[in-house]
């Protein structure tokens, strides 16, 4: 294993400071995070068109997608929990990566073949599908929390941004290889089309490779990173015991003392997973309706199919570009600042969805995944990095856990709405929707220059929303 390595010096009243790690070591620390983001690219690429060839109408795919945020919310914030008072041989956060990523490996195999389990099981198709996609998500959220928490568990907080820019790295590269898995399979002769009622090879067989590679990067961190004993946790907290209660009604005590910046994020962070859940439910629609011609209706074609993989190849142009701009994060931060680094990165992230609009050429919406891959670098990185300077050891990964609730409700309630607004108010056309996912991150835009406080506030006013939560 790797050994976690660094200078240790002695702080205040007998502290202990966290050592800098390494840039290897982060990166191995965070390769999980590769083959989870895999995962979560060919989900989000390729559910609305799976669902969509099982039967769904395109008013109905928001309420299929409420799936994933309902199952954060309720299986991040008690991960999150259960990770901060676990102390097993494996270590505090590794078993749970383990745990999610076989689950969620299991979930990837059978979601495409839903409808061929359908027959054996003699169950609705739709229903069977919804269930292995709801096993998926709440495995990925059981995955995918821990590695947020290990980010503050790991690294002294000046080495919070580029330690979620790697993250940010690692999932474009990961999201990039998931999205435009299908369409590479059908370079290479496997069919992207099927008999109505089921799903493509290329969909079937990258789901395959995305459950293989999942399982790999997930071992690769297991047994790369060794993770701070409790020994030395209490050291970094001045010989103070971090370990809170093993009660679970304590999330329910933390919740209330969300310290006042973290409520600040999460008001921006609404507005931008509004839009970005809007993104991934409605851009097949989008782009089968508004820029390929057909009808809402029509699902099945070898065109709407083309949308569907046109749709997973501009996912991962954002992913792709998602990258360089994961490398600028830091520099940028430290000219600029964090909270007008995000806000930049969002103007440009809505900008690029109301493009989509207007962008009639498929081959140029490209320049759309720009301003996308901005905005999701830094979604994905500066609200965590700004965050880990308010939250204290002990309750590093519930409150992880608890801030997702500021991501998985914007996507419930554009879960709810999102389809009858399709609906009856765009008749079906998808696109005018989008639009509004721009806004929105427009908006988010503007709301982290009013409400986020800078990195330059007092240290003292920092030491006092930490407080709040320690007791």
């Amino acid at each position: 294993m790797t050994e976690m390595v660094g200078k240790h010096d002695s702080g205040i009243s007998g502290k202990v400071k966290k050592p800098d790690l390494s840039m290897l070591q982060i990166i191995n620390m965070s390769m999980g995070f590769l083959g989870i983001q895999m995962a979560f690219g060919l989900q989000n690429g390729n559910a609305s068109r799976i669902l969509a060839n099982f039967g769904a109408d395109v008013h109905e795919l928001s309420w299929f997608w409420l799936v994933a945020p309902v199952t954060g919310l309720i299986v991040q914030p008690i991960i999150g929990h259960m990770g901060d008072n676990t102390w097993s041989p494996l270590g505090r956060r590794k078993p749970y990566f383990l745990i999610g990523a076989i689950l969620c490996a299991v979930g990837l195999v059978m979601l495409p073949n839903a409808a061929s389990a359908t027959q054996m099981m003699a169950a609705n198709v739709l229903l069977l599908a919804v269930i292995f996609l709801a096993m998926m998500d709440a495995s990925i959220n059981v995955a995918m929390e821990p590695f947020r928490a290990l980010v503050g568990d790991m690294l002294p907080k000046h080495q919070g941004t580029i330690g979620f820019s790697v993250q940010t790295i690692l999932i474009g590269i990961g999201a990039v290889i998931g999205s435009y898995l299908p369409d590479w399979l059908t370079q290479l002769g496997i069919s992207n089309e099927a008999a109505a009622g089921f799903v493509a090879d290329n969909v079937i067989y990258s789901f395959y490779v995305g459950a293989g590679f999942l399982l790999l990067t997930i071992i690769y961190t297991i047994v790369t990173t060794k993770e701070y004993s409790p020994a030395e946790f209490a050291a970094f907290e001045g010989g103070k015991d971090i370990a809170p209660p093993s009660k679970f009604k304590d999330i329910f005590k933390d919740f209330s003392n969300i310290p006042p910046q973290m409520k600040r994020l999460g008001i921006v962070q609404f507005f931008s997973w509004f839009a970005l859940f809007t993104m991934w439910v409605f851009t097949t629609s989008a782009l089968a309706t508004h820029h390929f011609g057909l009808s809402p209706e029509d699902t099945h074609s070898k065109a709407f199919n083309d949308a569907g993989d046109l749709t997973g190849k501009l996912f991962g142009m954002y992913n792709l570009w998602a990258i360089p701009f994961a490398f600028i994060l830091t520099p940028l931060a430290k000219w600029i600042g964090k909270k007008q680094t995000h806000a930049l990165a969002l103007a440009f992230g809505g900008t690029g969805l109301i493009l989509m609009y207007f962008i009639k050429d498929t081959g140029l919406l490209w320049i759309s995944m720009i301003g996308l891959g901005f905005a999701w670098a830094s979604i994905l990185a500066m609200p965590y990095a700004m965050l880990i300077e308010v939250i204290p050891q002990k309750k590093m990964g519930v409150y992880m856990g608890i801030f997702n609730f500021f991501i998985v409700i914007p996507q419930i309630i554009n879960g709810v709405f999102g389809g009858p607004i399709v609906s009856g108010v765009f008749g079906k056309m998808a696109i005018d929707y989008v639009v509004v996912g721009g806004i929105c991150m427009l908006l988010g835009a503007i709301l982290t220059l009013i409400f986020i406080k800078s990195e330059d506030e007092t240290p003292k006013e920092i030491e006092e929303e930490i407080r709040q939560v320690h007791f």
